[in-house]
């Protein structure tokens, strides 16, 4: 049991350590970050992202962040930059290097490189009186107190602190490009928010002869049939000029026995359900969902302009589709 509380204690301050790591950055965002940010906001061209070791790995995670919240950006291995890949680089650019220390060698040593395309350099470094610091347009401190690990070797508060600020970059260029919800979708189309956001009912609604659909003079029997052929749980019910008049689900069936209908007499008007909720084919199938779910139902109808059914959607659609 000591070793476990030992272990549990030692995690704990690890947490605390980085903790407080995150919060003392709050007093750094100040002119030099609005400008870093005004600077991102008016680059032409991609933003590259830069850093060795697990700087590097962190300079990943930020490209990829600003990649899909509206900033297009790639990351750039400095040692891989002067063998070839500075050739990614063009004057339309501009660079955020990562670099704690800020004596990086392998960075310092493409600075003139950089210099010589006139591209803005924006650094995030843990002294602001380092050569990269000193050398960049505009520098944002991101230096800790401490790191969490007790040899005071391994990186882990400055490499958070890094990451904390290099989100705090990407989510208020997104806010300032008015980046929306469906933007970011559309860098993710193959997620599931790329699918609650993008996908329409009409990609997966049931048109055509499978929609099931019986005169609104028709009796139970006729009803029975259709909803039995079709396997959706439900019918829609339509008048002579093809206008949605009702709908007669499963749930209406079981109260139509227990009220002994006769399946060979009784009328489906007489037992449907009438003003049934509808959508329009364009509506987003999370909407959909969320429709179903709010009025405990498993299928909507798609109508058009004349009110003429066009499709179904069942809920088994949706769970296909992979929204839940």
């Amino acid at each position: 049991m000591q070793d476990i509380e030992k272990i549990c204690k030692s995690g704990r301050t690890v947490i605390e350590t980085e903790a407080a790591t995150v919060s003392a950055l709050v007093t750094r965002i100040d002119e030099n970050f609005a400008k870093a940010c005004q600077h991102l906001l008016k680059c032409e061209g991609k933003i590259i992202v830069m850093g060795m070791g697990k700087s590097g790995h962190i300079g990943n995670k930020i490209a990829a962040t600003f990649a899909s919240t509206g900033s297009p950006a790639f990351f750039i291995h400095p040692g891989e930059a002067k063998h070839g890949d500075f050739g990614m680089i063009t004057q339309n650019d501009l660079l955020l290097v990562i670099s704690n220390s800020g004596e990086t060698e392998e960075i310092l040593s493409i600075l003139p490189f950089i210099s010589r395309l006139k591209i803005p350099v924006i650094s995030l470094t843990g002294n602001p009186n380092s050569t990269l610091a000193k050398a960049a347009k505009i520098n944002i401190d991101v230096s800790v107190e401490k790191e969490a690990c007790p040899l005071g070797l391994a990186p882990t508060c400055s490499t958070t602190a890094a990451l904390v600020m290099g989100d705090a970059l990407a989510i208020s260029l997104l806010e300032q490009r008015g980046f929306t919800a469906e933007d970011f979708a559309l860098s993710h189309p193959g997620g599931t928010l790329g699918r609650r956001l993008l996908l329409r009912v009409d990609e997966i609604m049931h048109t055509g002869n499978a929609i099931p659909k019986v005169d609104l003079n028709a009796f139970l029997k006729t009803a029975l049939v259709e909803m039995s052929e079709k396997k959706l749980g439900m019918t829609t019910v339509i008048n002579q000029q093809n206008e949605l008049a009702g709908i007669f689900t499963d749930g209406d069936l079981r109260r139509a026995f227990d009220n002994d209908a006769d399946i060979h007499k009784t009328a489906i008007h007489q037992i449907m359900s009438k003003n049934p909720k509808v959508i329009r084919s364009d509506t987003l199938a999370a909407k959909a969902l969320n429709m179903m779910e709010a009025h405990k139902i498993t299928a909507l109808i798609i109508t058009n302009e004349q009110n003429h059914p066009v499709g179904v959607v069942h809920l088994h659609d949706i769970l296909r589709a992979g929204l839940v």
